[in-house]
């Protein structure tokens, strides 16, 4: 008999314990969703800021921006070819041996 009551004072307070625990887990999982949604935008803010920042890269290392930057700001002229003199350095030879 004492069994018998035990299983159901068992069964009356796991019912409530399992109400609870079904209940905080649907607030945490409402928490790390919230959490989940806010990490997922500032990781696209953050791809949106790379992909500027490659853009601007690619704008200021162009060619052709350096090439105006010389002429106008430093006065370099460009050359041709032709008028380039390339010296070569051989390498030393050991005089012991």
């Amino acid at each position: 008999m004492i069994r018998r009551y035990a299983f159901f004072y068992l069964m009356v307070l796991s019912i409530p314990l399992f109400i609870a625990l079904s209940t905080w887990q649907s607030v945490r999982y409402a928490v790390l969703e919230k959490e989940i949604r806010s990490l997922e935008a500032n990781q696209e803010e953050w791809l949106e800021s790379n992909k500027r920042l490659i853009a601007g890269i690619a704008i200021l290392s162009s060619a052709e921006r350096i090439e105006q930057i010389a002429r106008r700001e430093l006065g370099l002229l460009k050359i041709h070819p032709e008028h380039v003199l390339q010296i070569r350095i051989e390498g030393r030879k050991n005089i012991d041996g």
